[in-house]
């Protein structure tokens, strides 16, 4: 990933992100290979109303892209997401948020929120 992870996310917004049950299952599942949002729905059991709101908002934050388009039998492309994500570690600590979120490129960013 060349860009910086995404400009406005922040500790709060990246905790959501991480406690969302959904956005883990879609990050978990798209690490290894990437996957389609009617996969992902089957595969781990979202809804598929969710799942394209997920897939939006983690795009939307760096966290996941589209890898490929796949061409179905019916003759249409859909997308193959994969996670940019490695690893997250929420913490708080003296009246602070901390996100430290490291990719899978090896890049990594610490996000802070002073909550005071």
């Amino acid at each position: 990933m060349s860009d910086k992870i995404a400009y406005s996310m922040h500790a709060l917004e990246a905790s959501r992100i991480i406690m969302d049950e959904y956005c883990v299952k879609i990050l978990s599942a798209t690490l290894d290979e990437p996957r389609t949002a009617i996969d992902l729905s089957r595969q781990m059991n979202i809804p598929i109303a969710a799942c394209y709101r997920r897939i939006r908002m983690l795009q939307k934050n760096g966290l996941l892209r589209c890898k490929e388009k796949k061409l179905t039998v019916e003759g249409k492309y859909i997308a193959a997401y994969e996670s940019l994500l490695k690893r997250a570690h929420i913490l708080y600590e003296n009246g602070r948020v901390r996100a430290r979120l490291e990719m899978v490129s090896g890049e990594q960013e610490e996000l802070v929120l002073e909550c005071k």
